[in-house]
């Protein structure tokens, strides 16, 4: 049996098979699809060719050659705590959060080795020379000022490894401990300072109010008591124009008057702090002249019984009996 056909049969399609495969493999080689947000840098014969952008790119097979992708998203770095020395000797530890962005990927890849190292170490020495010029409390309070200015200077720095520095973060600033514990002492110094202070001020203003309304008070009591005492005088002005007016009205003589001030007189002395007596002068003249009236009353009344008999007339005598009239007489008469 002859076996040289055979043999060049499967000589043939062993070689038809190694040039399907090679035919695969160059496609394979040939097409590149680049997600998007990623960006290729490619090299022709060891040397940048071009950056292919997201999407389906054809590369030559065999001369080109496709470098790891770049994510061209913005990333987040956080970094590990670092000692950093303040202007009065304290060491503080400082942990940072970096926000960049890859704009070239040509430079990225060529103008550095490691971009994402060279950020952390330029960060470092950056808060180290930037914190170094400050004291403790300083660093504590400014951390909007060092943020800007290690953003500032990273931006500068990487402009050329094709990267955008957006934002710095200062996530932590730990002191040692011995200060931490000196701080809470001062911030519970500081808050007792402050509340005696408040309820120093609290009491001061209450007094102040309540002496205020004291005042108030007094003044409205005051005002009160002026008005009564006005009223009240107008009311006994207008009651001793009325009797006034009455008394000459009944045209009142001295007994009457007389009279009355002797009724006054217990009201004047009807009262329990009334230690003292004072007789005014007019009490004597009331007394004459009640005693004038008196003794004039009596005068008139006996005056009256002395002249009733005198003045009463004589009952008539009775009639004599008549007598015949004499011759005379009736003569005369006729």
């Amino acid at each position: 049996m002859d076996i040289g056909p055979w043999i060049g049969q499967i000589f043939i399609a062993i070689l038809l098979l190694v040039v399907a495969i090679f035919v695969v493999v160059v496609i394979f080689r040939s097409i590149r699809i680049i997600p998007q947000a990623y960006t290729g840098v490619v090299e022709r014969l060891g040397r940048y060719q071009r950056t292919l952008s997201p999407g389906l790119n054809l590369l030559v097979p065999f001369i080109d050659r496709l470098r790891p992708l770049v994510d061209m998203r913005e990333q987040v770095v956080s970094f590990p705590p670092q000692p950093v020395i303040t202007e009065d000797n304290l060491v503080v530890s400082i942990d940072t959060v970096v926000y960049f962005q890859v704009t070239d990927a040509r430079a990225a890849t060529y103008e550095i080795a490691n971009y994402l190292s060279a950020v952390e170490q330029l960060t470092t020495t950056t808060l180290r020379n930037v914190v170094g010029g400050l004291n403790l409390e300083e660093a504590l309070t400014s951390r909007d000022n060092i943020n800007g200015q290690l953003r500032v200077v990273l931006d500068e720095a990487t402009g050329k490894w094709g990267l955008r520095v957006s934002r710095v973060e200062l996530k932590a600033i730990d002191p040692p401990h011995s200060i931490q514990d000196s701080m809470e002492k001062q911030m519970r110094a500081e808050r007792e300072r402050r509340a005696t202070i408040l309820t120093a001020e609290g009491s001061k203003q209450s007094q102040i109010l309540e002496a205020e309304g004291r005042r108030q008070g007094e003044i409205l009591r005051a005002e009160g008591d002026k008005q009564a005492a006005v009223l009240r005088a107008q009311g006994e002005a207008e009651a001793i124009e009325t009797v006034f007016q009455a008394i000459h009205r009944g045209d009142a003589d001295q007994k009457l008057l007389a009279y009355q001030y002797l009724q006054t007189l217990p009201k004047i002395a009807d009262s329990a702090s009334s230690k003292l007596w004072i007789i005014p002068s007019e009490f004597t003249e009331a007394l004459k002249g009640m005693t004038g009236a008196f003794g004039a009353g009596a005068a008139a009344a006996a005056g009256a019984a002395s002249a009733a008999p005198a003045t009463q007339a004589p009952a008539p005598a009775p009639p004599a009996a008549a007598s015949p009239p004499s011759p005379a007489e009736g003569a005369a008469s006729s």
